[in-house]
């Protein structure tokens, strides 16, 4: 869970391992409230992989009845959300009228295009009810081409994602083409976003794209002769062959795709063009934004 009060601008501690992995980034750990978020991107040494430029691992969180994810409305330009979830449920609003509550396997995208608001909320049943939490939310900068389409919001059910068997490891094409698979999720540029888990000393070789980078989520890897511990983000050499070997049970999230360029970013806001954040800023302040249908009452305030 992205938390929209929280500075993205961060430094985290970082090595350059290998010939193989660029950069090795191991996220700080942040309390927002109950539960911890681990951002991966943007930091000051790699703002971006291919289009992501964003990437929280969430959790995992255990809450007790009557307390849970309450982020209330705020507004995106220039990008688009993808939130993913291993464990427990979200409930997405947004200012377009779409009420979609979002569960494990399942992938939300929410396009902001030229700006959206949206809340990220749990239901009435789940918040009575001891509960977790466990999962990802990613930012997409969008091409300068589509940054200003309109808003639009797509939920792909979790027996929509194509999953493949790659050298004995169960992959998830969650986005783009990999190993013979193409997701059906939307994309706007050349995207990776794939899903594995790797029994203690299997091995898989990643697909190729421009850049690419290597989340543990869960266990530990190795690669040329680098390790690559939990929780930590391996950035690739480009054009380097990477081959990943799990030294024990693993959960892995490899993400990438073409570079899209430099994108400014600010809050809740992405943008080639640093004037059109300042816009952006000006006009949430001035409450310019649509509002959520459904959660009309409270908002954040723009961070001064």
């Amino acid at each position: 869970m992205s938390n929209p009060t929280l500075v993205v601008e961060q430094t985290c501690d970082t090595a350059v391992p290998c010939e193989a992995v660029e950069l090795l980034i191991r996220p700080r750990e942040h309390d927002i409230g109950g539960f911890s978020v681990r951002r991966a991107l943007p930091t000051r040494e790699r703002r971006m992989v291919g289009p992501w430029i964003f990437f929280d691992h969430m959790g995992p969180a255990r809450f007790p009845a009557g307390r849970g994810i309450d982020v209330r409305p705020h507004p995106h330009i220039s990008l688009a959300t993808v939130t993913y979830l291993f464990e427990g449920e979200i409930l997405h609003r947004d200012s377009l009228g779409n009420l979609q509550p979002i569960r494990p396997g399942d992938i939300n995208l929410m396009v902001a295009g030229h700006g959206i608001t949206h809340s990220e909320r749990e239901t009435a049943q789940t918040r009575n009810r001891p509960h977790a939490l466990h999962g990802l939310q990613l930012w997409l900068a969008l091409p300068e081409k589509y940054e200003e389409t309109a808003p639009a919001f797509y939920h792909y059910p979790s027996e929509r994602i194509p999953r493949v068997t790659v050298d004995g490891v169960d992959v998830r094409v969650m986005m783009g083409r990999a190993y013979g698979e193409t997701s059906p999720v939307k994309t706007f540029a050349e995207t990776l976003y794939l899903e594995a888990a790797l029994p203690a000393g299997q091995s898989i070789t990643l697909p190729e794209t421009e850049e690419r980078a290597v989340y543990v989520v869960g266990g530990h890897l190795e690669t040329a002769g680098t390790g690559i511990a939990e929780h930590a983000l391996a950035v690739c050499t480009p054009g380097a062959e990477i081959t990943l070997t799990a030294t024990q049970p693993s959960r892995i999230v490899i993400i990438g795709g073409e570079n899209i360029g430099r994108r400014h970013i600010e809050w809740n806001f992405v943008s080639s063009r640093r004037e059109r954040i300042d816009a952006a800023r000006a006009l949430w302040k001035a409450g310019g934004f649509p509002k959520v249908r459904g959660d009309e009452q409270e908002f954040i305030p723009l961070p001064e």
